[in-house]
């Protein structure tokens, strides 16, 4: 892993964002690229009279952007080599686009507004959008993650052969912090498998990759995304990795709103690779 790129607003979201990458990138000796996009109003391209924003305070406000982006240089990525920022005049969710080609972005990290990181992925947002169509991998948090570590995360799937290259994406990932991986597959009434066919499918899915340190987990619960959030909080994982679809995000997995006994709180960060 080479590059990482946090999309940066201001808010304290992507704040979020930028503690955890800081981590990531430590660890990995990535460079890091904080992007801000501006959406201007026409008043400040257009040069004509009857503008709302003058040329000086378009130009303020741009140096009040670079100031603030170069505070999180300061806060989060004192440790990292080699931080780059950049302003760019664009939709954001094109912009984000273009920079990860144009830069190589290995790992895109997010902040999530929506109640829930799932569920913001599910009923559409600039994170949505990214996280459906890029093709390299997108981490989202919705939390402050001062203490986190990588010492658990789950791989949820189907374990069908079109995920392999999503997973040899994870495995690498996984490598870089020795993490403890639990393979899981969820068990619905609507779509069920014996544990021993799916116990089956996983090793067989599993057996080329150099994976040490891992379980194979069946489980059971009325949906998909129940069972991925019930599983993850009764083994305490830092992360939750998914393979998604690029035609339809999460939502082919996820069609029924997040159990409102689980605390907006408990959520952990979601990395999804596309399929």
């Amino acid at each position: 892993m080479k590059n990482i790129l946090i999309p940066i607003d201001f808010s304290k979201h992507s704040k979020y964002a930028c503690s955890l990458a800081s981590k990531i990138a430590k660890k990995t000796h990535a460079n890091v690229h904080l992007l801000h996009m501006v959406e201007l109003p026409t008043g400040i391209i257009d040069m004509g009279s009857g503008n709302n924003f003058s040329i000086p305070e378009s130009m303020l406000y741009i140096r009040k952007v670079k100031d603030n982006l170069l505070d999180l240089k300061k806060k989060y990525f004192t440790e990292i080599s080699e931080v780059k920022h950049a302003i760019r005049f664009q939709n954001p969710f094109q912009g984000i686009k273009d920079y990860c080609t144009k830069f190589n972005i290995d790992l895109i990290v997010m902040g999530s507004r929506g109640h829930t990181a799932l569920e913001e992925i599910i009923i559409g947002s600039n994170t949505e959008k990214t996280v459906r169509s890029m093709d390299i991998p997108v981490l989202v948090t919705k939390k402050e993650n001062t203490d986190f570590k990588f010492k658990r995360i789950v791989f949820a799937s189907s374990f069908d052969s079109h995920e392999n290259k999503a997973f040899s994406k994870f495995v690498t990932f996984a490598k870089y912090f020795k993490s403890k991986v639990y393979l899981l597959k969820i068990n619905t009434p609507q779509v069920f498998e014996s544990t021993a066919i799916s116990k089956k499918k996983i090793e067989t899915f599993t057996e080329k990759y150099d994976l040490e340190n891992y379980s194979i987990c069946i489980y059971s619960d009325t949906s998909v995304e129940k069972g991925i959030l019930n599983f993850s909080e009764e083994k305490k994982v830092d992360l939750i990795s998914l393979a998604t679809h690029g035609r339809s995000g999460l939502s082919r997995f996820f069609n029924e709103s997040i159990s409102l006994s689980l605390s907006k709180n408990e959520l952990k960060p979601v990395l999804t690779y596309k399929i």
